[in-house]
């Protein structure tokens, strides 16, 4: 089972993309984030047509997620658990074949500093929806599902994974409260599927639309894929394919891929 995410900044605007990239690499499983519309407005039927199931938890203009699957998909929650209150559609979790997928859209959480010098209410936001991701992966690790946790972690897991460690020392991303917050999940004992089978430095998922930062490599990695046990005991590859962010109208980021054994 072939299982990537990718943040694809707009479904309407990259909709080319995706089928062309569906059409090519054929994953079994895409976890999608930055749709920007409401499920109404998802493309369900193009995608429909090239032999994929769907499921989304949309947001008018921002956010929204969606899970992409050849299997039939068995939707399990189209939110994160812990905050009633919170509205921005951020996360969602199904059964697909056997196993358990969530698409994950972790909020980016900067400017980090208030006007007077504290952490901003959107860095208080980023680090609150952490602890609630924490709490419910190790909920989940009580069962005995293999199970992906996959997508735009807005995490740069370490200074290997920046182009200019000093550049981003304050931003949210790189910020030590995140990092700190990041490997606590991953200590849960969740394994991290690229770094599993790549260890070179510097090999990035996302660049951004300024200053060159394609041509020029200047990128972050923050897509990444957790596994259970249960799911790290099958991943045979693992890898990120640059092709799709060299095409006219492409994302800023690009997709991240692992394959598990049946």
């Amino acid at each position: 089972m072939k299982i990537a995410t990718w943040n694809v900044n707009s479904i309407k605007a990259r909709l080319p993309r995706v089928l062309e990239w569906l059409g090519e690499f054929s994953p079994d499983v895409l976890l999608l984030q930055e749709l920007k519309c409401v499920e109404e407005a998802f493309p369900a039927m193009e995608i429909g047509e090239v032999g994929y199931n769907v499921a989304v938890s949309g947001q008018k203009t921002y956010n929204g997620v969606a899970i992409v699957s050849k299997p039939p998909i068995q939707v399990e929650r189209t939110a994160l658990p812990g905050d009633k209150t919170d509205e921005q559609a951020r996360y969602i979790e199904a059964m697909v074949g056997n196993v358990r997928v969530a698409s994950i859209y972790l909020p980016n959480g900067n400017p980090t500093r208030d006007e007077n010098g504290g952490n901003h209410e959107k860095f208080r936001y980023k680090l609150g929806w952490m602890d609630r991701l924490y709490n419910h992966v190790q909920d989940l690790l009580t069962f005995d599902d293999a199970i992906v946790f996959g997508g735009d972690y807005n995490i740069v897991p370490t200074d290997d994974d920046v182009y200019d460690p000093i550049a981003f020392a304050d931003d949210a991303l790189c910020r030590s409260e995140s990092r700190k917050k990041f490997r606590a999940i991953v200590h849960l004992g969740l394994t991290d599927a690229y770094r599993a089978y790549n260890t070179e430095p510097h090999r990035y998922s996302y660049w951004d639309y300024k200053a060159g930062a394609w041509q020029k490599d200047n990128g972050v990695l923050i897509d990444h894929l957790l596994l259970t046990p249960q799911a790290a005991d099958r991943l045979v590859a693992s890898g990120i394919d640059k092709t799709p962010r060299g095409r006219e109208k492409a994302s800023d980021h690009t997709p991240v891929w692992c394959e598990l054994a049946d």
